[in-house]
């Protein structure tokens, strides 16, 4: 198999990069950068009925990601995570098209597996050998397993209320872990400044162009596993937001090389009420984020007071003709007992938000009853056990 990457482009100003170098942001307005492919000679390589056979994870789609030789991806078994029909779920939702992609099934029991996948990978192969980054949690639990499994050095940040399953996991697998007093923010305030004294280099969410890649598989596999008809919705929990971007990526990449046709799901971003800065930026019009003063909810992964692609985050919405909602962290916990209770799926609190989030959009006439509905579950709520007891 071989990779078309070409280059590396700037999603706001347009300049262009070379991907044999380490990169973080784009050096001449500090946006994010993106992996971009040569999707025509793709094509003519890798037509979608060649797919069948292949690995069965997210690395299957190989001529568009990227890493160029084989031999350096770090792989856990990432992606290719089932599509389960949720009638139960649907009926109690009044929907009769519910499916929930549950992340959950993903080594490190989280879709972060995914990225850090990818950025862990290319890191190896550009010769990389000490990372960093701040987390909310997940992400510093995969960036240490595939650290390990690479042979590299790994520095999380990670908030002192993180859960407890998160720490023990990047301690487990070896990181050279810190708590801090504060938020994600603070974390990655910290995260910086040590890459600069002691020469790390910085994996956080879309501050480098590769993590993003291994997102964008959710939506090869979404129009893989659905037989390339795409919902009509996709539901998806929002912190940093670098699958709903990475999705929107995928999707038109795999317009360009034949493999779907023009139609999209509308996309719909959830965040907790107590941390909404898409939601507000996305009902003002406004192109960027401004971030949340006193960020608060139980759903770790969604509690990102700012988030770098904001501005991509709100073009997808608003080019699919999606919108942002809130919930409530009461209706989160309300959704973990509905969704595992009738679907037998222990969601996360950030997949259970997914879910609480839909009877307001089909209340507000954004979703219909006919619709098909993609639900993402982005990790397993067997990481969450402080936020559910066992009597009820």
């Amino acid at each position: 198999m071989r990779s078309y990457l070409d280059h590396l482009e700037c999603t706001y100003c347009g300049s262009k990069f070379n991907v044999d170098e380490p990169h973080r942001t784009c050096s001449d307005c500090g946006k994010v950068l993106y992996p971009r492919y040569d999707l025509e000679a793709a094509r003519k390589a890798l037509p979608r009925d060649t797919l069948a056979g292949r690995r069965p994870d997210m690395w299957r789609y190989f001529e568009v990601m990227p890493v160029r030789d084989e031999a350096n991806i770090v792989s856990l078994g990432e992606g290719f995570t089932n599509i389960f029909p949720a009638k139960r779920l649907g009926r109690e939702l009044g929907l009769e098209g519910l499916s929930i992609k549950d992340e959950g099934l993903n080594p490190t029991a989280s879709f972060k597996a995914r990225g850090l996948s990818a950025a862990v990978s290319k890191a190896k192969e550009l010769g990389l050998t000490r990372l960093t980054m701040p987390s909310a949690g997940n992400a510093a639990g995969a960036m240490s397993a595939y650290a390990a499994r690479a042979g590299l050095e790994a520095y999380v940040f990670m908030p002192r209320d993180a859960p407890e399953a998160n720490m023990k996991e990047a301690s487990i697998t070896g990181a050279h872990l810190t708590l801090v007093d504060g938020l994600i923010s603070d974390a990655g305030v910290l995260s910086r400044r040590e890459a600069a004294e002691k020469d790390l280099f910085d994996v956080s969410t879309l501050q480098e162009p590769y993590r993003v890649e291994g997102k964008k598989t959710l939506g090869y596999e979404i129009a893989e596993q659905m037989g390339w008809t795409l919902p009509d919705a996709i539901v998806y929990p929002t912190g940093g937001g670098t699958g709903i971007v990475g999705m929107w990526k995928a999707f038109e990449e795999m317009e360009q090389m034949g493999w779907i046709d023009s139609k999209r799901p509308k996309m719909y971003c959830v965040q907790a009420e107590g941390c909404a800065p898409i939601v507000r930026a996305f009902d003002r019009g406004d192109e960027f984020a401004e971030p949340w003063q006193n960020a608060q909810t139980i759903a770790a992964g969604m509690r990102v007071p700012g988030a770098i692609g904001d501005y991509l985050i709100l073009r997808a919405l608003r080019e699919s003709g999606g919108s942002a909602q809130t919930v409530t962290d009461e209706e989160i916990l309300e959704w973990m007992r509905k969704v595992a209770g009738l679907e037998g799926i222990f969601v996360c609190p950030e997949g259970a938000a997914t879910a609480a989030a839909v009877p307001k959009l089909l209340s507000r006439g954004e979703l219909s009853p006919d619709d098909t509905v993609l639900l993402l579950n982005t990790g397993s709520g067997l990481k969450n056990l402080e936020l559910v007891s066992a009597s009820g």
